[in-house]
């Protein structure tokens, strides 16, 4: 499985992001720019002494990841769609992508994979969840979903 963070802006978001990845043998790609320095102690400490095995991938644009994985689908986590992120088929080399935590996944992206949208269902009294709280929910469905085939 693959996590993107789209211009991720908060370290321990990321952290937290890339210690679930470890331990579930998941792809984490960042796309550029981010909010914050790879190198900074946020995101280590959120990652604990599992960032140093993430497997991680830095890109330019989410479009020359998505035209190096064409055979892949790739499902885009927002609240702007009523597709439930439980209703999805996922295949073990999918890609998850969340966009940044103050803004979301920008609407002409949104627009133009509008039928692999995915949403989190929540009561109506905040915005969104926790961008890894998030990604975790959504994540250990798919993992589920392959019957938690970590290799």
């Amino acid at each position: 499985m693959n996590i993107v963070l789209l211009e991720p802006e908060i370290p321990y978001n990321t952290g937290n992001i890339g210690r679930t990845c470890v331990l579930t043998n998941t792809n984490l790609h960042l796309i550029k720019p981010f909010g914050f320095s790879l190198d900074e102690k946020q995101i280590k400490r959120a990652g604990l002494d599992y960032w140093k095995d993430v497997k991680l991938y830095i890109h330019d644009s989410l479009e020359e990841l998505i035209k190096a994985n064409k055979n892949s689908n790739f499902y885009f986590a927002t609240t702007k769609t009523k597709q439930k992120y439980s209703e999805v088929k996922y295949n073990k080399n999918d890609f998850i992508v969340f966009g940044p935590e103050s803004r979301g996944i920008p609407e002409d992206i949104l627009n133009k994979y509008k039928e692999n949208n995915i949403t989190i269902p929540m009561t109506p009294i905040g915005r969104s969840l926790n961008l890894s709280n998030s990604a975790a929910i959504i994540l250990y469905e798919a993992l589920r979903q392959i019957d938690f085939d970590f290799s």
